[in-house]
């Protein structure tokens, strides 16, 4: 409810916790929504989201300890690395613009450029190493994605040699 000043009118029976006139910026309604909706979890006494596991083939990214793992031996990884990597990984398929992961990974307060992006993906790809650079597929013109792992090829071989494994048939003649 507004006067005609454009002033906000409340009465605090209203039960209201916030105002919002139609000249709010968008970053202010969201930040407002944030803050209540940690309200209405600290009332309801919601648990707090549970740092997850997140793992594809042999690679292993743990939220709570920050570490990812990689055929069980630890990736040395930045911040930002580490949580390009885990946002892609969360999303597996999809394909992401450089703005978008901007947005994501970085946060709304990054003035950088979307070149930051190709930099951070040139890296992570590098510390992946040539056999699991795949991990992060790029689609040209458009962005980047995370390929999940099929299943490793000496994996495979193995199976194909072990006779317990292989489907026999016989043929009655």
């Amino acid at each position: 409810v507004t006067t005609e000043g454009g002033l906000a009118a409340v009465q605090w029976d209203w039960g209201m916790d916030e105002v919002l006139v139609d000249t709010t910026s968008p970053a202010e309604v969201e930040a407002r929504l944030r803050l209540a909706c940690s309200r209405v979890g600290d009332v309801l006494g919601a648990p707090e989201h549970e740092p997850e596991e997140i793992r594809s083939g042999e690679l292993m990214i743990d939220e709570a300890t920050y570490t990812s793992k990689l055929r069980g031996r630890t990736l040395d990884l930045t911040f930002k690395e580490f949580e390009l990597l885990k946002f892609l990984a969360q999303h597996p398929g999809r394909v992401y613009t450089r703005p978008v992961l901007l947005q994501e990974v970085w946060g709304y307060d990054y003035f950088g450029g979307t070149r930051t992006v190709d930099v951070h993906v040139r890296r992570l790809r590098a510390k992946l190493g040539t056999e699991h650079e795949a991990l992060i597929g790029t689609v040209r013109n458009v962005g980047y994605r995370f390929v999940p792992q099929r299943a490793d090829e000496a994996t495979l071989a193995s199976l194909a040699d072990d006779p317990a494994s292989q489907i026999r048939t016989t043929s009655s003649a």
